[in-house]
C-alpha cells in the first residue's frame, strides 16, 4: 500500500512540473507580446509619463522648499 502512495505522489508531482512549465512559456509568450506593443509610441502613453514625471518634480521641488 506505501509503494502505490509513493507511485501516486511521483506521478503527481510530474504532471504539476508540466503544468507550471506550460502556464510558464504561457505566461512568457504574452509577456514578449505586451513588450513589443509597449516598445510602439503612443501618445497616451508619452503623455502619461510626462504628467508623472511633472508630479514629481512638483513634489520634490515642494519637499526642498520646506527643508530650509
Amino acid at each position: 500500500m506505501e509503494e502505490k502512495k509513493k507511485v501516486a505522489a511521483a506521478i503527481s508531482a510530474v504532471f504539476q512540473y508540466i503544468s507550471d512549465e506550460e502556464k510558464s512559456q504561457v505566461l512568457q509568450d504574452n509577456f514578449d507580446t505586451c513588450r513589443a506593443c509597449a516598445n510602439s509610441l503612443s501618445f497616451w502613453r508619452i503623455s502619461g509619463r510626462q504628467a508623472v514625471m511633472q508630479m514629481r518634480n512638483l513634489m520634490q521641488m515642494k519637499a526642498f522648499h520646506y527643508s530650509k
